[in-house]
């Protein structure tokens, strides 16, 4: 899985693990990899492109040494699931009215869909999809 896509999200936040789940239950390809924010990895990601090491707001995805953040991150890992590939269609709406969207519902995550006190642990078979 050397350089595959790697998904990165915030380990506590319950809408952020639903959303892997909801990615690893259909990339029956294999394709992606994740890492938590908190990882030494998403650490070390996040140091490289200059975003804060503590306020994990955006859902990131690291393809090709580019970063994509926000909705522009979450639609390209849409895009690459089979039968979720019409998602790109989204992309043609301004990015400014799609983060605005994006950022209003990063904001509100915590209190609508609750925080975990630690990371979210994978099982030992999806150990493998998981960088530390």
């Amino acid at each position: 899985m050397q350089n595959n896509p790697v998904i990165l999200f915030d380990g506590v936040c319950n809408l952020c693990n639903s959303s892997v789940q909801f990615v690893i239950k259909r990339d029956k390809q294999n394709r992606f990899q994740f890492a938590s924010l908190q990882s030494d990895f998403g650490q070390r990601i996040l140091s490289q492109h200059n975003l804060s090491s503590s306020d994990f707001n955006s859902f990131l995805l690291f393809e090709n040494d580019k970063l994509f953040t926000k909705s522009t991150g979450a639609l390209k890992v849409l895009s690459q699931l089979q039968n979720w590939r019409w998602s790109t269609i989204f992309l043609f709406i301004p990015k400014f009215i799609r983060d605005a969207v994006y950022s209003f519902i990063a904001r509100n995550r915590y209190r609508w869909f609750g925080k975990r006190e630690a990371c979210w642990v994978p099982t030992p078979e999806l150990k493998a999809k998981f960088l530390q």
